[in-house]
């Protein structure tokens, strides 16, 4: 025991306990545990930032670079800008010169008199100058073939070529009206665009007959009579006379192998100042219009007089702006017209100002027609599509494309309406007719036959038939029964397997216009050789030819109220 007033002796920590210094804290040794912790964690995070340093100090240092190599593109592309606009600059001036030219010879020609008093034809027209199109980046723009060149020496008098089948012309080298180009796949068996035939390619056409029946086309009918006495000899044949008609500048050579039954005879004759690209008659046959560079004029065909000229306002872009299609409504009281600028305008003919703009397309708009009833306009253009519109109010029904969610497809050179309005047909690139319903905006056949481009497509008056031009330098006639049997039953695509009737061949060149008669006997068609040729669609024969243009026909329309026919040309003649 201890003594009276000595403290107690300190009794031993439990087993396990951690011993406390007098303020409660861990020893020394605890504290520098956790302090090496802290420092590794802070080296650490040091570490860290000095290697996002690092990376910043790489990336500042790329952009830089890269922003040196945008400035020194951007300079480049300054300076290739300068030099277009300067070579613009001096391309409106010789074209001015070029044009002041034409008019001091023109004057000349005029004071001397005569028939020489013809233009030696139209300038070689500059591609059209559009905003950036709204294709995908990845894609190429479609390129833009202007081929009106032509020499002077190579015209031929009238009458010079009265033998049958017609003799070849001097060569040319103007083309087809301006249409948009796609990448096609190269094929031996074809010429190159835009290059005449040669010589023994011509020899050679004379030697085959002036008709090509397909294989799928019903074979011409027969005297059963004939049939039988097929194994006699046959009586030596009368020779045929050649027959012509000859006009002042123009004449009219005959098939002597068919009996003739169509006179013709040349009515008006429209001087323009510029290449004729569309012509049309009004639905009464009394007006005509035609599409020129920036103007639309109406004549009147009984008295020959223009009636008014159709220029909108101009655009602030300089140039060239041909109008490619024109169509009156049928109601007579407006008429459409469709341009290189991608817009449509409808136009009061009584105020001869527009009323509306449908705006859509995306690339020039190259053809136009009216639905009988006049409440549906279509449009097609070099953009891959075909348009249907509300023609009351202007809104778009269908956007119809020849390559459905692709961004790539053939541009659309021509369009047309059958009589009852459900099927509307369009010619493309692509060597393919589609033909679509007008109700639904499915595609219901594709006719397959030409092997080049087509240009122009037309139907025969009782909507059964439609007929075609290529570039391959036939026409072709297309029976739709088929297809118009089942428009209300069946929505699947339809096989054209033998809807080809017939082949027309005879033109020297491509075929650019047809256009059919309000009877529906008659087939007139347009051709870059110059030519316009009339057909008897039961026989697939030409009736005649008919020469006067000293340039490519570019448009031909038969009225469906009387007997006429326009042409428009490259000769600035219409």
């Amino acid at each position: 025991m201890p003594a009276h007033g000595q403290p107690l002796p300190a009794s031993p920590p439990p087993p396990g306990a951690i011993p406390l210094n007098g303020a409660g804290v861990a020893p020394p040794a605890s504290q520098a545990i956790w302090s090496a912790r802290l420092v590794d964690l802070l080296n650490l995070v040091r570490h860290e930032f000095d290697v996002i340093g690092n990376d910043a100090v790489h990336f500042k240092s790329q952009r830089d670079e890269l922003e040196h190599r945008i400035a020194q593109q951007f300079n480049e592309v300054s300076l290739m800008q300068e030099h277009i606009y300067e070579l613009e600059k001096r391309h409106f001036e010789i074209v001015s010169h070029y044009e002041d030219e034409i008019k001091r010879l023109r004057a000349r020609l005029d004071t001397r008199g005569g028939a020489s008093s013809v233009p030696d034809g139209p300038p070689v027209l500059p591609p059209p100058r559009h905003a950036p199109s709204a294709a995908p980046a990845d894609l190429p723009p479609p390129t833009l073939t202007e081929a009106y060149e032509r020499d002077p020496r190579e015209r031929s008098p009238p009458g010079a070529e009265a033998s049958w089948p017609p003799s070849k012309r001097a060569k040319t080298t103007q083309g087809p009206p301006i249409l948009p180009e796609v990448s096609r796949p190269k094929r031996d068996e074809r010429e190159p665009k835009y290059l005449d035939v040669p010589e023994d390619a011509h020899a050679s056409s004379k030697a085959k007959s002036p008709v090509e029946r397909s294989p799928s086309a019903n074979p011409p009918r027969e005297d059963p009579a004939g049939a039988e006495s097929a194994a006699a000899p046959a009586a030596e044949p009368e020779p045929v006379q050649e027959i012509k008609k000859e006009g002042t500048d123009w004449v009219a050579v005959y098939n002597p192998n068919v009996r003739p039954s169509l006179d013709i005879d040349l009515v008006h004759s429209f001087s323009h100042d510029s290449v004729v690209c569309c012509v049309r008659f009004s639905p009464n046959g009394k007006l005509l219009a035609t599409g020129c560079n920036r103007t639309a004029h109406i004549y009147d065909l009984d008295t020959g007089s223009k009636v008014c000229v159709l220029q909108d306002e101009p655009p602030t872009l300089q140039g060239d702006l041909y109008i490619r299609s024109v169509c009156f409504s049928p109601c007579g009281k407006y008429l459409a017209t469709g341009a290189e600028d991608r817009q449509i305008r409808i136009w009061d003919l009584a105020e001869r100002k527009v009323t509306k703009t449908l705006t859509g397309h995306k690339q020039e708009i190259y053809s136009l027609v009216y639905s009988r009833d006049g409440k549906m306009l279509a449009s097609g253009s070099g953009d891959k599509t075909v348009r249907l519109w509300d023609a009351e109010t202007g809104e778009s029904l269908h956007v119809l494309c020849t390559s459905p969610g692709l961004n790539y497809g053939p541009g659309i050179t021509t369009v047309a309406l059958s009589p009852d309005g459900r099927l509307v047909a369009a010619g493309a690139l692509d060597t393919f007719v589609r033909l679509w319903d007008t109700k639904t905006g499915k595609l219901r056949c594709r006719l397959k036959g030409h092997k080049d481009s087509i240009y122009s497509v037309s139907f025969m008056p009782d909507g059964q038939s439609l007929v075609s031009g290529s570039l391959d330098k036939t026409l072709k006639l297309w029976d739709l029964t088929n297809v118009i049997k089942v428009l209300d039953t069946m929505d699947e695509e339809i096989s054209n397997a033998s809807m080809c009737v017939a082949t027309f061949t005879g033109h020297k060149d491509y075929v650019l216009s047809v256009s059919c008669s309000m009877d529906g006997k008659w087939i007139a068609s347009g051709s870059k050789d110059r030519c316009v040729e009339f057909w008897d669609p039961k026989t697939a024969q030409t009736q005649l030819v008919l020469q006067g243009h000293k340039n490519s026909v570019i448009a031909t329309c038969m009225s469906q109220t009387r007997e006429l026919l326009a042409t428009g040309s490259g000769d600035f003649k219409g």
